[in-house]
């Protein structure tokens, strides 16, 4: 169960976080419109009868559109500086990295081109409406030391959200619209796969509060709360525990006060848990499996090891609901609501790589990075 070493309070055998709101923020790696995600990696083809006197700040154009190096550089170290462990790549790391970036700019470009002439390029009322959403957990001066984190100003944001929000608009009017799953078609894949939603044991959907001792200097929670000594995480723990027995909402409590920052940013929420990993701790089996959904634990102590008897935190869980060992019927609207996601997220994908093939054979691309690169390393 939830154990802390070194300087992480970790629960590896149950955890399991998940997004929020603000994922933004823990997201963004590249910090372009995450079309590459959403699509198979198309191969990286170079136009012919290229320009070749071309301005030499200009990485590629798409139907005359320059994408300039500039551009490419400020993602490149952007990508760089989200790395966990950043280091020197090579020169050829480097390059391939550039390229890598630049492939997805120039699909960015193609698909902007053709939203426009659909006429369904993000309003500024959209943009606004996501920075709103985006900002929502967090105060003016939270929100305002994310973005430098990120090395983002509010303008790189808001073309960003432009950008992506497009694409959206774009691949929904496209592509989502005109997808249909039938009732036939999801009772089929019951049929097929029948076996996949048949629980071998109870799963339990936990959130958590932790509170550890433990030093840490990385952001943990909204307020940057920490307790700095065992004393302190007792008091803190405490107070959580009563304005929660109050009735305040156990995912604001998280993510303004959990020193947990795999769950925090997401309320707490922990994903479901199967009943065999919850055994790994007596004390929050006993206590996780006496609750109805929407209850509370009492404090529970977090131990360095799961085998270990030294304390060096506390938690609180809410049982936010439990699924019990079994067969799901097709009968049940949740197995049906499932199926029917998973076939069009299937279908979606395989419209979405034929769709990004069309647009990029009707584009005229140049990418004169990439033929820099070949001209100065082909022997």
């Amino acid at each position: 169960m939830p154990s802390t070493h070194g300087t992480s309070t970790t629960k590896p055998s149950i955890s399991k976080p998940g997004t929020s709101k603000s994922s933004f923020f823990r997201s963004a790696h590249v910090r372009i419109p995450a079309l590459a995600a959403l699509v198979l990696p198309l191969a990286l083809s170079l136009a012919t009868g290229c320009d070749r006197g071309h301005s030499p700040d200009v990485a590629a154009t798409v139907n005359g559109h320059s994408i300039l190096k500039t551009e490419l550089e400020k993602y490149y170290k952007n990508s760089l500086a989200d790395q966990s462990q950043p280091q020197q790549p090579t020169a050829e790391q480097a390059d391939s990295l550039r390229l890598n970036i630049l492939h997805q700019l120039i699909e960015d470009e193609i698909m902007q081109q053709r939203a426009a002439k659909l006429n369904l390029l993000a309003t500024d009322a959209e943009v606004d409406a996501k920075i709103a959403e985006i900002k929502a957990p967090y105060t003016q001066d939270q929100f305002d030391q994310r973005l430098k984190d990120k090395n983002l100003t509010l303008d790189d944001l808001k073309h960003d959200l432009r950008r992506s929000l497009t694409n959206e608009k774009l691949l929904n009017k496209e592509i989502n619209s005109k997808i249909n799953v039938s009732d036939a078609e999801i009772s089929d894949y019951y049929n097929t796969h029948k076996s996949e939603f048949n629980l071998v044991e109870a799963q339990y959907h936990l959130a958590q509060i932790i509170v550890t001792s433990v030093p840490t200097n990385q952001p943990i929670n909204l307020q940057n709360s920490k307790a700095s000594n065992d004393a302190d995480a007792k008091k803190k723990i405490q107070a959580l525990h009563n304005r929660l027995e109050s009735g305040e909402d156990f995912g604001a409590i998280a993510m303004n006060f959990s020193e947990q920052p795999a769950t925090s940013s997401n309320g707490g929420d922990m994903g479901f848990i199967p009943e065999s990993q919850l055994h790994a701790d007596a004390n929050i089996y006993n206590s996780v499996t006496k609750l109805k959904p929407g209850q509370i634990t009492e404090i529970l102590p977090v131990f360095d090891q799961p085998s270990s008897k030294k304390i060096v935190g506390y938690a609180i869980y809410k049982l936010i609901s439990k699924e019990p060992a079994g067969q799901r019927e097709l009968s049940d609207p949740r197995v049906q609501q499932a199926i029917r996601q998973q076939l069009r997220d299937s279908r979606s994908q395989l419209l979405k790589s034929a769709y990004f093939e069309m647009l990029r054979d009707q584009a005229r691309v140049q990418n004169f990075y990439a033929e820099e690169i070949f001209k100065n390393d082909a022997h």
